[in-house]
């Protein structure tokens, strides 16, 4: 019955969705790493750099490749490659592959994360989405970088109002105004029942 209702594009796309909300106290936890090894050098963080880590257990789920500036609370800026053995080119779609748009926004997502949890104090808080707004101007095709900016607009009580923009040659891929929080803050100032 579900074929029915869901066409087999619809249906990946539902099931990539389940296993990144499945999966997000991990994806977290690897932003969290990752966002620990960012600097403001100009160096950037290549994922391979960091000390005693191999990175085999952030695929699927690490929609960023590195972060190549940062102001903590501020912005942090960074890339995703996007190569020919991405695991969802091949069924997302068969006969014209690109990056499934709830990936897209989980990239986005990231990237604001990273702007959020490199903060004194931030490192090893899990962040929740609150709310997105996106906007897909192109598709994100196989073999292209997706830059990412983001920016934090807001930061306040455990709530971030950012935005992202993703870039893939120079033009607008993707674009999302979002709402995170870091509940473990935000609950300090909720009322006590």
């Amino acid at each position: 019955m579900i074929d029915t209702i869901l066409c087999n594009g619809c249906f990946s796309f539902m099931c990539i969705l389940l296993i990144i909300v499945k999966h997000m106290r991990a994806i977290m936890q690897i932003l969290n790493i990752l966002s620990s090894y960012a600097t403001s050098d100009g160096d950037g963080v290549n994922i391979s750099r960091i000390p005693g880590f191999d990175g085999k257990h952030l695929n699927p789920f690490l929609m960023i490749d590195g972060v190549t500036d940062v102001e903590p609370g501020k912005y942090a800026h960074g890339y995703k490659n996007l190569s020919n053995n991405e695991w969802y080119f091949p069924v997302h779609f068969p006969d014209g592959p690109n990056m499934p748009g709830a990936l897209q926004l989980e990239a986005l997502a990231q990237m604001l994360t990273v702007a959020i949890t490199t903060q004194e104090g931030m490192a090893g808080k899990v962040t929740h989405a609150l709310k997105h707004v996106v906007r897909f101007k192109k598709e994100v095709l196989p073999g292209e970088q997706l830059i990412i900016e983001a920016t934090v607009d807001s930061w306040k009580r455990g709530i971030c109002r950012g935005r992202a923009v993703g870039y893939t040659n120079g033009e607008v891929a993707c674009e999302a105004q979002m709402m995170i929080t870091i509940p473990e803050i935000l609950e300090e100032f909720l009322p006590k029942k």
